[in-house]
């Protein structure tokens, strides 16, 4: 029978944090503090970035075509700026507190001169966290959120568009679009036609990728996801590099008390601001 509760859940982000480093997985997804029993996270600029702009982003989603840019996204932002300012974001000072704010204003200006594809039709999933048994047998669920489905009338299919805040691009080999993919077509009735990127730093233009196809796709995150399953039943989550990497070792600051607890999260996690010896952010992505 199946049970959601005792079910293996796995996601992009965990899958991406497992692949970088184990060590790091389980101090992020699975490790509870002994003094709190909660969970820990360590909170960067880069992160309070995207996280600011996907919350804005993602209000426009419930609204109707009509009705998504009446209010101005500065406003909207500033509002939930608050969410992440000072050492609740990892900012170390205003200055570059600033500079971070700064450069999400200027997305979401950028998003309000050329909504483009924001401005058609939406189609919205009616789950908080999509998610779909991957695997029953082997007791696992995949889940996740994606950014926008845009609908696309002509074919009555979507569009599925990540937006990006960061500078870097999305790694080749990355599992975001497969797992996106395979939740989109298990979670609601329509045909994926199209897949993009959306740089928002960049601009309006999108950056089309092809559509991984969803036998592969299914294929390369059972794969992974069965190493995860595997290292938790073994409780075996090693650092590759072995004493510690940009991936684990902010986490294991936490662990030696070289972290600043600066309050509670969303989900009631212990968040934390890792500083460096030159009083500058330990730049993690997560």
């Amino acid at each position: 029978m199946k049970d959601k509760y005792t079910a293996l859940w796995v996601s992009h982000s965990s899958i991406s944090n497992f692949k970088k480093c184990p060590r790091g997985y389980y101090l992020q997804h699975i490790f509870r503090h002994p003094k709190t029993g909660n969970k820990i996270k360590v909170v960067g600029p880069a992160l309070a970035l995207g996280q600011a702009v996907h919350e804005v982003l993602e209000q426009l989603s419930s609204l109707s075509s009509d009705n998504r840019f009446r209010e101005s996204l500065i406003q909207k932002f500033d509002i939930v700026w608050e969410k992440v300012s000072g050492k609740k974001g990892g900012f170390v000072n205003p200055e570059q507190e600033k500079k971070y704010k700064t450069r999400g204003q200027e997305m979401l200006r950028n998003v309000m001169s050329h909504p483009g594809t924001l401005q058609n039709l939406a189609v919205k999933i009616q789950q908080d966290l999509p998610y779909y048994w991957i695997s029953e047998e082997e007791n696992i669920i995949l889940c996740g959120k994606i950014d926008w489905l845009e609908y696309l009338p002509e074919t009555d299919s979507v569009h599925i568009i990540d937006f990006k805040t960061g500078r870097s691009r999305e790694d080749e080999d990355s599992l975001q679009l497969p797992i996106y993919h395979l939740l989109v077509h298990n979670c609601q009735h329509r045909k994926v036609d199209k897949v993009s990127y959306w740089y928002l730093e960049e601009g309006p233009a999108l950056t089309p990728r092809g559509l991984p196809g969803l036998e592969e796709s299914y294929e390369k995150v059972m794969e992974i996801a069965k190493k995860i399953k595997l290292a938790r039943q073994l409780e075996n989550f090693k650092c590759p590099q072995g004493n510690g990497c940009y991936a684990c070792l902010p986490y294991e600051k936490i662990l030696l008390g070289d972290a600043e607890f600066v309050g509670r999260g969303e989900y009631g996690e212990d968040i934390y601001m890792v500083v460096e010896e030159d009083s500058t952010p330990a730049s993690i992505l997560l």
